[in-house]
């Protein structure tokens, strides 16, 4: 089954077009990088997809075979599908003063009554799912903590754990370790590789650097100027392909070193020798 399937998509914000007849689709269990210099949609995109934003006039999204949203309004299934679909942010959107199992326990929120949910009333059998979670992503330890004593690469572990207690179809990582240092950043992406392999979970994650695309996303979609320049394998982005596709703007794409360890999976750096014509490009450089 098609997990997303964006159609015509445009949306413009005043004179300024940010995303411009965007079409792709993602199937059922696919880990695909979104990558693209600033400016470029990526965030826009996300927003639309995810239900946070309506596209203009002629804009079709599917998630999951139901249309979430078309011709600028939302579908009747939309809070259904806002349900299936999980979202991570740059920002972690974790309660600083609360514990961390709390923050977890927000995650289903959407499958409780509401006054338990305002009460903040969570079963014992909900917390040691929580904790489950925690202990899924490898933080288990802070379960009890405050969220504000967290690193910024374990608050983005229980954000990812969060959404695993959402029981969600689709996970969406809007640049999830942009903030992030090396050693937390590959650990984060690993933690979302496995949750793609294990749990067959659909992952789309934008990234600003395309080094984690080529190590951790057999397929990358490269945005432009709020169009879709390129759709295909992430190991046939070379260096230079990115040249051509962005001209300087590549430099904030592409990391001065390559990765120094595999991920997880086992998969290794994928070089950057041409071949990129694999993939399909969409719009002349």
């Amino acid at each position: 089954m098609t997990a997303i399937a964006v159609e015509k998509l445009s949306k413009r914000f005043g004179k300024k077009q940010a995303l411009a007849g965007v079409d792709l689709t993602i199937s059922e269990g696919e880990m695909v990088a979104l990558i693209g210099a600033s400016g470029s949609g990526k965030s826009t995109l996300m927003r639309h997809i995810c239900g946070l934003e309506r596209g203009d006039a002629g804009s079709i999204v599917r998630i999951l075979g139901e249309v979430q949203q078309q011709d600028g309004k939302f579908g009747p299934k939309m809070r259904d599908l806002r349900g299936k679909t999980g979202v991570i942010f740059q920002q972690f959107n974790l309660v600083a003063r609360l514990p961390v199992i709390t923050n977890v326990l927000c995650g289903i929120l959407g499958h409780i009554s509401p006054w338990r949910g305002t009460f903040g009333i969570f079963t014992r059998a909900e917390k040691r799912a929580a904790i489950e979670s925690l202990a899924r992503v490898g933080i288990g330890e802070v379960a009890w903590q405050r969220a504000s004593t967290l690193s910024g690469g374990q608050q983005q572990r229980a954000a990812i754990a969060r959404t695993l207690l959402q029981r969600s179809k689709i996970l969406l990582a809007d640049e999830p370790i942009a903030s992030l240092d090396p050693a937390s950043a590959r650990r984060v992406m690993d933690v979302l590789a496995d949750i793609n392999r294990t749990d067959k979970l659909t992952v789309l994650v934008s990234l600003h650097q395309v080094e984690y695309a080529r190590v951790y996303c057999p397929r990358t979609i490269a945005l432009r100027d709020g169009k879709v320049v390129y759709d295909g394998p992430s190991d046939a982005l070379s260096d230079d392909f990115l040249t051509e596709l962005y001209g300087s703007a590549s430099e904030e794409l592409v990391l001065p070193q390559r990765l120094p360890v595999k991920s997880s999976a086992g998969k290794a750096p994928a070089s950057s020798t041409s071949g990129a014509r694999q993939g399909r490009e969409l719009v002349p450089a």
